[in-house]
């Protein structure tokens, strides 16, 4: 009883000596919130989809390695080592000042924009030693980041020049350079380089060919497809589909930590950072032409039949060469990291993403329910097959690509200094 009385008396007391204006602190999400300050930029910056994901990737790499010093969850940094980190320094303030200061070296345009939040949320954490301590860390691990992948291969932009002849992509294109990026986390891109499309004279190649130019047909009218298409087209202008993926990530993470919140960002950002690479790569070593450039010329193939008149449903023939498919490879890196970390694939979730057709009884964005993460990859695959911008062989081999280099990085990246590395049995 005496004891009961004590800790009653001692809490009273220690309530009593806090300054009278203290106040709680408002919570903050600084990983939801610093991502969709990174999603907004690609937007209105117009990026493209292995730039999206590089940017991505570094402000994630500095939330995570700002963060996990301070969380005493002793797992393995990924770009920043922990030297120097303060012991009791404040984790959000770490994570909002890392990010902040990448994201105002990559988009310099956008500094005040980006002043203004760190000061938004700096507010709302106060001040004290552990906050100064914690944002005096989070700016180092941000600096940090930004300078060691300032030459990281993602600049100067290179093109390859346009080709000519059966089976050879017929347009110049940019941003070539990312073939050659180092990598966040894989040891090695090119192993993950894709073999190559099918011979044109072929029977697969004749299958694939006739498939697409059935179902890929835009003088064909069907609202499923052209819908199916257009929900998970993400043009220039939008998050790109490495964005849309962590767009999803947020929607299924809210309850998360933290500091868990942050590692599954940052394995999330690193994965399709780094499937970006043998993406471009496989798109520049076989330079493999659109089906529409296809189905309009002679490719010498006794099975298939020229159709000067054919278009794709989606529009256009498509900007970069044909294979692989990084709608593909980014789908089934997000999706393999996502089901990995939590250990299971088949958590229901429904989702918008920025390029949804109105559905047609609301006049609203459309959604779509998934069972599971690795359906809907499937899904944004097969929406370019369907669209007529992709061939079938072309969306398996960028989800083969996708799934292998997010199994590297699930089984090397940011695992525990002791211990297990992991919780459970995982689907990998």
């Amino acid at each position: 009883m005496k004891r009961i009385v004590f800790c009653c008396l001692l809490i009273m007391a220690l309530a009593s000596a806090q300054p009278a204006s203290a106040k709680p602190r408002t919570a903050l999400d600084p990983v939801a919130v610093w991502n969709g300050l990174a999603l907004e930029t690609i937007r209105l910056t117009r990026a493209s989809d292995a730039d999206a994901a590089r940017s991505y990737a570094m402000v994630n790499a500095a939330i995570y390695d700002a963060v996990n010093p301070l969380s005493g969850k002793r797992r393995a940094h990924l770009l920043k080592a922990p030297d120097g980190a303060p012991r009791h320094g404040d984790q959000q303030a770490a994570a909002v000042t890392a990010a902040h200061a990448v994201l105002t070296r990559l988009y310099p345009d956008r500094r005040d924009r980006f002043d203004e939040q760190l000061a938004a949320d700096l507010a709302k954490l106060g001040t004290g030693p552990r906050v100064s301590s914690g944002r005096a860390w989070g700016q180092s691990v941000g600096t940090y980041i930004f300078n060691i992948r300032a030459s990281d291969g993602s600049r100067p932009v290179e093109t390859q020049p346009a080709g000519s002849g059966p089976g050879i992509f017929t347009q110049s294109w940019s941003g070539a350079q990312y073939r050659n990026m180092v990598p966040f986390g894989i040891l090695d891109a090119a192993r993950y380089v894709a073999l190559g499309p099918p011979p044109l004279t072929s029977l697969d190649y004749a299958a694939a060919y006739s498939e697409i130019k059935l179902v890929g047909d835009a003088r064909i009218p069907d609202a499923g497809k052209s819908a199916l298409y257009q929900y998970w087209s993400l043009p220039s202008g939008s998050a790109q589909p490495p964005g849309e993926w962590l767009k999803i990530a947020l929607e299924v993470s809210t309850p998360l930590r933290l500091a868990e919140k942050a590692r599954l960002f940052a394995l999330l950002g690193t994965a399709l950072s780094d499937v970006s690479i043998p993406t471009v790569r496989t798109k520049y070593v076989h330079r493999h032409w659109r089906p529409e450039t296809a189905i309009q010329q002679d490719d010498g193939n006794p099975y298939t039949e020229r159709d000067p008149d054919w278009r794709a449903r989606a529009g256009s023939p498509g900007s970069t060469p044909e294979y692989v498919s990084g709608h593909s490879s980014f789908s089934a890196a997000a999706a393999t990291v996502l089901a990995g970390f939590f250990c299971a694939d088949r958590m229901r979730f429904t989702h918008v993403t920025d390029s949804a057709p109105a559905d047609p009884a609301t006049g609203r964005p459309m959604e779509r329910t998934f069972a599971g993460f690795s359906e809907a990859a499937a899904d944004a695959g097969r929406s370019r097959v369907v669209g007529g911008t992709h061939f079938e062989f072309s969306n398996q081999a960028g989800l083969t690509m996708g799934r292998t280099v997010a199994a590297e990085i699930l089984s090397r990246k940011l695992l525990r200094t002791t211990g297990p590395t992991h919780h459970g049995h995982c689907p990998l």
